[in-house]
């Protein structure tokens, strides 16, 4: 592999904040190159949704607002991060992400591959004060992977409990719909057989899907557009040290083609591994269900050991302290696969009208279909002092035949092979399922008929459930009165185990909106820039949207690349968000 020794700018990680740096900086004039750890490229983001949360964004900023068009309301915006973040609030970086992130857009939507499309999430807490029903949240267009070419067998694949047999669902097309109704309407039987079909025809061509969406096509998008470049990607290159000279951040020491390689970089490195959802030791001082005994399974990459934030440690920067959440919590289940377990993320069973969440007393605690973090929140304090962290997620037989559960996909699939594994329980009666997962079964019944009480009529009179624009807008809108809330009733009855797991960690390296790292004193360590999750979440340890992990990833991704290429105005700050 032909690596050169030296370049302007050294970017560690090729997620979309590392990318995103990559691009810019190339963009403006620096020579680049991308080091990333995996034998994939795509880091994290190839893994997610492919939303970004990005306030005044083109896509509803510059439409007429008799197409929908929503302009920014600044103040709003600030109003809901003050209401988000509390006393982690930070005006000088909501100021930054305001001004830098349509920015950013339009530079990458106008000069690359990388394309959105209009999100109709609203705000995860709409109608708290500064949130919105609608504007904030755009998804990454899709993509035909083939247009990589021989660099697509690098990107990383989608996570495998999300696809259905490796193939990824296009929200903007109702993908979804056509396979929920085969069964019923020949005009979506007829869809789903040729979209089999060419599902099939690409798998035994490329031994992969083609049709990338979500945080695959961003991961793609950005990729490819990085190539065009000229910009080299080089995986299995972790980064083992970085390297010190004349009083500045001056390269780093790479393990490329099994040897230590000394790459210098004029102008500076940016670290954008991933944050540290891998590092046990880590976790363990940050995670407080770990803390109390309780189980935690992630589904980021294993590459996501914190490499980054140590080597910004060991250059003098620090990590963020005194979050009220370490992570973006993401309630999981843990799939059977070969001879151990992958993550199933749970971001749209909870929602729909006919479940219901209990703990390990067998009693509701939450409103089910908040969003995965506040959820997430929920389970570690039911479960505080326990010893474990769990719940169970409960449905009759319609339900789980209209929707699914989890991994287990809804009629005509069949349930037998996940009753055998043991993935999915079952019993004919709530008491009998109570006795198979171990919960009190008068507690579980007692619950139950609560909620089917006043679910009849469709209200959740304990937490309100579908009382909130984002409790609806991930419901069933052809469920009336309430498309969240449905009796659990008709036996036999369900239940799947959920664990704690995440998105991603928030604390992170100290920057200034400059993205630059700073050291114990607040002042920034030339030559050394991070961004996305190796750096200090912007949200104070809240998760206010869909997306608010790649949005401001990207943005300040961006800002690193102008600030190495010297393009910044000199206005962004050099001082900490708020610690």
């Amino acid at each position: 592999m032909t690596v050169q020794k030296q370049y302007d700018v050294v970017v560690v990680g090729s997620g979309a904040a590392g990318l995103t740096a990559a691009i810019t900086a190339k963009t403006n004039g620096l020579s680049v190159i991308v080091l990333e750890k995996a034998p994939v490229f795509g880091g994290t983001t190839a893994f997610s949704g492919g939303v970004v949360w990005i306030p005044g964004n083109p896509h509803f900023q510059d439409r007429p607002t008799s197409e929908g068009g929503v302009r920014v309301d600044r103040a709003a915006v600030h109003d809901y991060m003050r209401h988000e973040a509390g006393n982690k609030y930070d005006a000088d970086f909501v100021e930054a992400y305001l001004d830098y992130g349509p920015e950013m857009l339009r530079f990458l939507e106008s000069r690359t591959e990388v394309k959105f499309t209009p999100s109709l999430y609203p705000d995860y807490h709409p109608e708290a004060p500064g949130g919105v029903q609608i504007g904030r949240s755009i998804t990454a267009a899709a993509y035909d992977g083939r247009r990589l070419g021989k660099e697509f067998q690098r990107l990383r694949p989608p996570l495998k409990t999300i696809t259905f047999m490796g193939m990824m669902f296009n929200s903007s097309n109702n993908d979804l719909k056509h396979f929920f109704n085969f069964t019923k309407s020949a005009v979506s039987a007829a869809y789903v057989a040729k979209r089999l079909g060419v599902h099939m025809t690409h798998l035994a061509r490329y031994g992969r899907g083609v049709q990338l969406t979500s945080g695959n096509a961003l991961a793609a998008r950005l990729a490819k557009s990085a190539f065009d470049l000229g910009i080299q990607i080089v995986t299995d290159a972790p980064v083992r040290e970085l390297i010190h000279a004349d009083g500045r951040i001056a390269g780093v020491i790479a393990q490329i083609d099994g040897a230590p390689r000394q790459i210098t970089a004029a102008r500076g490195v940016v670290l954008a591994a991933g944050g540290f959802a891998r590092d046990l030791q880590r976790l363990q001082q940050h995670y407080p269900h770990l803390q109390d005994g309780g189980e935690h399974f992630t589904p980021v990459p294993e590459g996501n050991t914190g490499d980054g934030i140590a080597l910004g440690e060991a250059a003098g920067g620090h990590l963020s302290q005194g979050l009220p959440n370490a992570a973006a919590w993401m309630p999981v289940s843990k799939v059977p696969y070969g001879s151990g377990a992958i993550a199933f993320p749970h971001l749209v069973d909870r929602y729909k009208p006919g479940f219901i969440m209990v703990n390990p007393d067998g009693r509701r605690f939450v409103n089910e279909s908040l969003s995965y973090h506040d959820v997430g929140a929920a389970m570690i304090k039911t479960c505080r002092g326990l010893g474990r962290t769990e719940a169970w997620l409960i449905a009759d037989h319609r339900t789980i035949r209209k929707y699914g559960i989890g991994f287990v996909k809804p009629y005509p699939m069949p349930l037998a092979p996940h009753l055998r594994s043991g993935y999915l329980t079952r019993g004919k009666t709530l008491a009998e399922l109570a006795d198979r997962i171990g919960v009190p079964a008068q507690a579980l019944q007692e619950d139950v008929a609560a909620f089917n009480a006043a679910a009849r009529q469709g209200e959740d009179r304990l937490f309100g459930r579908g009382s909130s624009g984002f409790n609806r807008y991930l419901g069933d809108a052809s469920h009336k009165p309430n498309p969240n809330v449905a009796p659990v009733e008709r036996g036999p009855f369900y239940a799947l185990k959920l664990i704690m797991g995440d998105l991603g960690t928030f604390p992170g390296l100290q920057i200034d909106t400059q993205a630059r790292v700073l050291d114990a004193a607040g002042q920034p360590i030339p030559g050394l820039y991070a961004a996305g999750n190796d750096a200090a979440s912007i949200m104070g340890g809240a998760y206010p949207g869909a997306g608010i992990t790649i949005g401001p990833a990207m943005t300040f991704g961006y800002v690193a690349g102008l600030s190495l290429a010297g393009r910044l105005d000199g206005t962004t700050s050099a001082r900490p968000a708020a610690e």
